[in-house]
């Protein structure tokens, strides 16, 4: 008589078991939405806000100061325009593609922003690039896959270059100028703005009550501080975009 092999009996009674005790269990926590983020990194890294202060508006002749109207090519081809972002909190950056200086560490950090917001709908980033001669609707698209950009609301946009460098020099106050022996033979500010669901500039207050206006976009949050001791201002941006987004805990 052949024996019976205890060891494949035994084995299999161990899947069984977990057949019928551990999957419906596993089955009903995601039913019921029980998985924590240990578990799924489908969900939003959730933030902390230290601060809770509420933001400041730029205030100019007793009037809030709203973003100017634009209306540019992304890259996709899409005609975009400010009225797209109502009702989403969104970034604002001038740029360039071929820039050798702090465009990449600029764009790197705004990845990383978009990344602590990954399923926002109501979450953007507009691009302006001040070199449109060179940057088209072709080279910003490559531009945006080679950095990562996958947020449906990040616009990387170019037109007219005179439009586009009144949208930064009087539009935002965020400087943009073709400078001849420049890097790259551009200047501009390593700043973003922040502005909210409505179309307004929104931003910290410092402790005269002043608002500071933007954000420095140069230093990455796992930095901290430059070499000349300016600290970053990545961790106060995500924080304000949280309260803007009325998810504060």
């Amino acid at each position: 008589m052949k024996k019976t092999n205890y060891s494949y009996v035994g084995v299999s009674f161990i899947i069984l078991i977990f057949g019928i005790i551990v999957i419906p269990r596993i089955v009903n926590r995601i039913q019921n939405k029980d998985i924590t983020r240990s578990e799924s990194r489908s969900k939003d890294v959730k933030l902390t806000v230290a601060n809770r202060t509420a933001l400041s508006y730029l205030v100019i002749n007793g009037q809030k100061k709203k973003v100017m109207p634009f209306s540019f090519i992304n890259q996709n081809g899409a005609l975009v325009s400010n009225k797209d972002y109502k009702g989403k909190v969104y970034l604002v950056e001038f740029f360039f593609s071929t820039c050798p200086t702090i465009c990449p560490r600029m764009t790197k950090n705004l990845v990383d922003i978009q990344n602590t917001f990954p399923k926002r709908s109501d979450f953007g980033i507009a691009s302006f690039t001040i070199n449109p001669d060179y940057d088209t609707q072709e080279v910003l698209k490559d531009y945006a896959e080679n950095n990562g950009v996958t947020n449906p609301n990040w616009n990387f946009m170019t037109g007219d270059k005179d439009e586009i460098y009144n949208l930064a020099n009087a539009g935002f106050n965020l400087y943009a100028s073709e400078v001849g022996g420049a890097a790259g033979g551009f200047e501009h500010s390593g700043n973003f703005a922040l502005i909210d669901k409505e179309g307004y500039i929104r931003s910290r207050t410092d402790a005269f009550g002043n608002p500071k206006i933007y954000y420095k976009g140069i230093i990455s949050q796992a930095e901290q501080f430059d070499e000349d001791g300016e600290s970053e201002d990545i961790t106060a941006l995500k924080e304000d975009i949280l309260k803007l987004l009325g998810d504060e805990k």
